[in-house]
Protein backbone atom coordinates (compact mmCIF):
# COMPACT_ATOMS: atom_id res chain seq x y z
CA UNK A 1 0.00 0.00 0.00
CA UNK A 2 1.26 3.49 -0.85
CA UNK A 3 2.18 5.92 1.88
CA UNK A 4 0.64 9.40 1.91
CA UNK A 5 3.90 10.82 0.56
CA UNK A 6 4.02 8.28 -2.31
CA UNK A 7 0.36 8.96 -3.16
CA UNK A 8 0.97 12.73 -3.21
CA UNK A 9 4.03 12.22 -5.41
CA UNK A 10 2.01 10.05 -7.82
CA UNK A 11 -0.73 12.68 -8.07
CA UNK A 12 1.88 15.40 -8.63
CA UNK A 13 3.54 13.37 -11.37
CA UNK A 14 0.19 12.62 -13.01
CA UNK A 15 -0.64 16.33 -13.09
CA UNK A 16 2.80 17.14 -14.53
CA UNK A 17 2.29 14.57 -17.31
CA UNK A 18 -1.23 15.86 -17.98
CA UNK A 19 0.13 19.40 -18.35
CA UNK A 20 2.83 18.12 -20.71
CA UNK A 21 0.23 16.42 -22.91
CA UNK A 22 -2.02 19.52 -22.90
CA UNK A 23 0.94 21.76 -23.80
CA UNK A 24 1.58 19.53 -26.82
CA UNK A 25 -2.08 19.43 -27.88
CA UNK A 26 -2.36 15.72 -27.12
CA UNK A 27 -5.43 14.15 -25.58
CA UNK A 28 -4.86 13.00 -22.01
CA UNK A 29 -5.37 9.23 -22.05
CA UNK A 30 -4.47 6.46 -19.62
CA UNK A 31 -2.12 4.76 -22.12
CA UNK A 32 -0.18 8.01 -22.72
CA UNK A 33 0.05 8.73 -19.00
CA UNK A 34 1.13 5.14 -18.33
CA UNK A 35 3.89 5.31 -20.97
CA UNK A 36 5.21 8.60 -19.55
CA UNK A 37 5.15 7.17 -16.05
CA UNK A 38 6.98 3.99 -17.11
CA UNK A 39 9.68 5.91 -18.96
CA UNK A 40 10.15 8.41 -16.13
CA UNK A 41 10.69 5.58 -13.63
CA UNK A 42 13.73 4.28 -15.53
CA UNK A 43 17.20 5.77 -14.96
CA UNK A 44 18.11 4.76 -18.53
CA UNK A 45 16.56 5.05 -21.97
CA UNK A 46 14.09 2.23 -22.66
CA UNK A 47 13.26 0.26 -25.81
CA UNK A 48 9.78 -0.49 -27.10
CA UNK A 49 10.16 -4.23 -26.36
CA UNK A 50 11.17 -3.43 -22.77
CA UNK A 51 8.19 -1.08 -22.42
CA UNK A 52 5.94 -3.85 -23.74
CA UNK A 53 7.23 -6.16 -20.99
CA UNK A 54 6.54 -3.53 -18.31
CA UNK A 55 3.09 -2.66 -19.61
CA UNK A 56 2.02 -6.24 -20.29
CA UNK A 57 -1.42 -6.34 -21.84
CA UNK A 58 -2.34 -2.79 -20.72
CA UNK A 59 -1.35 -1.29 -24.08
CA UNK A 60 -1.12 -3.19 -27.35
CA UNK A 61 1.98 -2.97 -29.55
CA UNK A 62 0.42 -0.74 -32.24
CA UNK A 63 -0.90 1.76 -29.69
CA UNK A 64 2.49 1.85 -27.95
CA UNK A 65 4.24 2.43 -31.28
CA UNK A 66 1.88 5.32 -32.08
CA UNK A 67 2.34 6.86 -28.63
CA UNK A 68 6.14 6.72 -28.92
CA UNK A 69 6.05 8.18 -32.43
CA UNK A 70 3.76 11.05 -31.41
CA UNK A 71 5.84 11.77 -28.29
CA UNK A 72 9.01 11.88 -30.38
CA UNK A 73 7.36 14.13 -32.97
CA UNK A 74 6.13 16.52 -30.26
CA UNK A 75 9.53 16.72 -28.55
CA UNK A 76 8.45 14.81 -25.44
CA UNK A 77 10.87 11.92 -26.07
CA UNK A 78 14.09 11.54 -27.97
CA UNK A 79 15.33 8.38 -29.62
CA UNK A 80 18.81 6.97 -29.07
CA UNK A 81 20.14 3.79 -30.66
CA UNK A 82 21.96 1.30 -28.44
CA UNK A 83 24.97 -0.81 -29.50
CA UNK A 84 22.66 -3.35 -31.18
CA UNK A 85 20.91 -0.67 -33.23
CA UNK A 86 17.74 -0.91 -31.15
CA UNK A 87 15.87 2.37 -30.67
CA UNK A 88 15.58 3.42 -27.04
CA UNK A 89 13.59 6.37 -25.74
CA UNK A 90 14.25 8.94 -23.03
CA UNK A 91 12.34 11.98 -21.86
CA UNK A 92 13.39 15.23 -23.51
CA UNK A 93 14.25 18.37 -21.65
CA UNK A 94 11.59 21.03 -21.34
CA UNK A 95 13.44 23.01 -24.04
CA UNK A 96 12.37 20.54 -26.73
CA UNK A 97 9.38 21.28 -28.90
CA UNK A 98 7.63 19.82 -31.90
CA UNK A 99 10.16 18.99 -34.63
CA UNK A 100 12.93 20.77 -32.72
CA UNK A 101 14.80 18.65 -30.22
CA UNK A 102 17.44 20.10 -27.95
CA UNK A 103 18.65 16.73 -26.71
CA UNK A 104 22.13 17.51 -27.88
CA UNK A 105 24.03 15.87 -25.09
CA UNK A 106 26.31 12.88 -24.73
CA UNK A 107 24.74 9.44 -24.39
CA UNK A 108 26.67 6.82 -22.44
CA UNK A 109 26.14 3.23 -23.56
CA UNK A 110 27.34 0.38 -21.37
CA UNK A 111 29.24 -2.18 -23.43
CA UNK A 112 28.15 -5.00 -21.09
CA UNK A 113 24.45 -4.44 -20.29
CA UNK A 114 23.76 -2.13 -23.29
CA UNK A 115 21.96 0.43 -21.10
CA UNK A 116 21.76 3.96 -22.53
CA UNK A 117 22.18 6.90 -20.14
CA UNK A 118 21.58 10.56 -21.00
CA UNK A 119 24.45 12.69 -19.71
CA UNK A 120 22.60 16.00 -19.69
CA UNK A 121 25.26 17.71 -17.60
CA UNK A 122 27.86 17.38 -20.36
CA UNK A 123 27.34 20.21 -22.79
CA UNK A 124 28.49 19.95 -26.36
CA UNK A 125 30.53 22.63 -28.07
CA UNK A 126 28.81 24.91 -30.55
CA UNK A 127 29.38 23.63 -34.07
CA UNK A 128 30.12 26.26 -36.69
CA UNK A 129 28.50 25.07 -39.90
CA UNK A 130 29.34 26.28 -43.37
CA UNK A 131 26.91 28.78 -44.92
CA UNK A 132 23.57 27.28 -45.99
CA UNK A 133 24.01 24.18 -43.81
CA UNK A 134 21.29 23.32 -41.31
CA UNK A 135 21.88 21.19 -38.19
CA UNK A 136 19.07 18.81 -37.23
CA UNK A 137 20.73 16.68 -34.59
CA UNK A 138 24.00 15.74 -32.99
CA UNK A 139 24.72 12.21 -31.77
CA UNK A 140 27.71 11.64 -29.56
CA UNK A 141 27.91 8.31 -27.78
CA UNK A 142 30.42 7.38 -25.13
CA UNK A 143 30.84 3.63 -24.66
CA UNK A 144 32.18 1.98 -21.52
CA UNK A 145 31.04 0.30 -18.32
CA UNK A 146 28.16 1.62 -16.23
CA UNK A 147 28.59 1.70 -12.45
CA UNK A 148 26.61 -1.51 -11.96
CA UNK A 149 28.59 -3.55 -14.50
CA UNK A 150 31.89 -2.13 -13.30
CA UNK A 151 30.99 -3.13 -9.73
CA UNK A 152 30.19 -6.69 -10.89
CA UNK A 153 33.60 -6.96 -12.58
CA UNK A 154 35.49 -5.87 -9.44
Amino acid sequence: MKTDREAASSIEKLEEFSQLLRANNLKITQPRLRVLDSISEKPTAISQPDLEKILGTEIDRVTLYRILASFEEKGILHKVFDLNGTATYALCSTKCSQHHHHDQHVHFICSVCNSVFCLDEISLPKIALPPNFSLHSIAINAVGLCDSCKEKQS
